[in-house]
């Protein structure tokens, strides 16, 4: 049995506030991308809030900690996932949130540092 789309919560980080209510019919997980009212925003942290209801703790509604971006021109698949930029590079953190120590801001085809993992 399915449940239904839970009410999840935006709050922007910095400056933290609350962006506003949503009822999404996925769960997004930290490194996730979001599009809302024609803004990008990726999921820092998710977090559950529980209600006591008749002697027990039910999931009552999820907090996602967010983080306006743009949304990334280059990933790689990597062991599963989606990871920033150029998996094969010995520098990539192979993270869905940072790039690598060496270039975390730029593209990895423009990066000098770059150095074959393989």
């Amino acid at each position: 049995m399915e449940q239904p789309p839970l009410p999840t919560e935006l709050i922007l980080t910095h400056p933290q506030r609350t962006i506003g209510t949503l009822q999404l019919d996925w769960s997004p997980q930290p490194g996730a991308y979001l599009d809302v009212a024609g803004q990008t925003y990726a999921v820092l942290e998710r977090h559950h809030r529980y209600q006591l209801k008749s002697g027990r703790y039910r999931l009552h509604k999820v907090a996602l900690y967010v983080q306006q971006v743009e949304r990334p021109s280059e990933r790689s698949y990597f062991e599963g996932r989606w990871v920033l930029g150029d998996a094969t590079c010995r520098f990539n953190a192979h993270s869905e949130l940072i790039r690598c120590a060496v270039n975390p801001g730029g593209l990895c085809g423009q990066c000098r540092s770059y150095e074959s993992a393989l």
